[in-house]
């Protein structure tokens, strides 16, 4: 950390700033310019908070100088992290599609729908057995019923299943019903005790962005994860909230080259949540891989019409499985494969 004094600090001001630092078990390095005077911290400055100076006399601004997500840096670790789901690696040269409908529904649905996840190709299939809504009286998921159904459904076809934990009371059912990957939502990025939780388990664990959320928000949010112990972390774009109201959200695709530059962990895309209408979800799948994402999560259900939640945004069993022709494709102009 870096602490920048005024142009007219006083000695007794700056020694403040270094019994501070010293108090703090650091030591500091002071920089006499011409215009103003620069402390700065040595040591590990990950105790600090640029708060914790800038209310003392003589403090003109206090900056972080390293990064405060030590572990899911990519300072921390040079290599690309693939995670191993069930076999199925993530985060390397294979692009993984994980498709299925927004909510588990009924047995039968789900039969089918892990049927067409398979014959599309797919590897690992997504589902919602709890379902966070905006509206209290919208379907809310069928709980516990619904993993069940889930898990019979997708072992047919040997699919890792994907679901979302919104309650950290929920997580012994999860890991009762062996749930492959575990996905944190938009709403709860920043849900500290529950993003704690998982990281006392050895499971997956899919973050969304938040939809108001900045990189550095999104990557300290991780950041509490790993520092639980858990370092299987999977970043998800799934669209920002802008002044746009053609579309549901806006994907940041910029959001992908940067998270790969700043973290080691893989990073997947939600094309279906930012679009929020199936006629998008191609284009936006393909510029996801283009831009280098390591997979996507679509939404696909076997009759749109008659989902219960999102059915705007669901593709067909016929587009998912075109779709998958087109990525595979981009992935090969890329280097990769689907």
């Amino acid at each position: 950390m870096i602490i920048i004094m005024g142009s007219e600090v006083t000695d007794a001001e700056i020694g403040t700033v270094v019994k501070k630092l010293e108090n703090a078990g650091l030591q500091a390095n002071i920089s006499r310019g011409v215009e103003r005077t620069v402390i700065g911290a040595i040591g590990d400055e990950r105790k600090l908070t640029p708060e914790m100076f800038t209310p003392l006399p003589g403090v003109e601004s206090a900056m972080h100088v390293t990064k405060q997500y030590k572990i899911v840096s990519r300072e921390s670790h040079k290599q690309d992290t693939v995670i191993d789901i069930g076999g199925i690696p993530l985060g390397g040269k294979q692009i993984q599609i994980i498709a299925g409908p927004c909510s588990v529904e009924t047995q039968e649905q789900m039969d089918l729908s892990a049927q067409f996840v398979h014959a599309a190709g797919c590897r690992l299939m997504r589902g919602g057995a709890f379902k966070p809504r905006t509206s209290p009286y919208a379907f809310q998921g069928h709980g516990a019923e619904g993993l069940d159904m889930f898990r019979k459904a997708a072992a047919k076809h040997n699919l890792p299943i994907v679901t979302e934990l919104m309650d950290a009371r929920q997580l012994d059912t999860f890991l009762e019903y062996d749930v492959d990957v575990i996905q944190i939502g938009t709403r709860n990025m920043q849900n500290f005790d529950l993003l704690k939780e998982v990281g006392r388990c050895n499971k997956p664990v899919i973050l969304k962005r938040g939809m108001s959320a900045t990189i550095a928000e999104w990557l300290m949010a991780a950041e509490y994860i790993a520092a639980g112990g858990n370092h299987n972390i999977i970043f998800c774009e799934r669209g920002i909230r802008t002044f746009e109201t053609y579309y549901r959200n806006v994907l940041d695709v910029t959001a992908i080259p940067v998270l790969k530059k700043e973290t080691h962990l893989p990073v997947i895309v939600d094309p279906s949540h930012a679009g929020g209408k199936a006629w998008m979800v191609a284009s936006l799948s393909q510029a996801a891989i283009a831009a280098g994402a390591d997979g996507l999560l679509v939404e696909m259900h076997p009759s749109p019409c008659d989902a219960w939640c999102d059915a705007d945004q669901a593709l067909t069993p016929a587009e998912l499985k075109k779709l998958m022709g087109t990525l595979g494709a981009i992935a090969g102009a890329v280097g990769r494969s689907i």
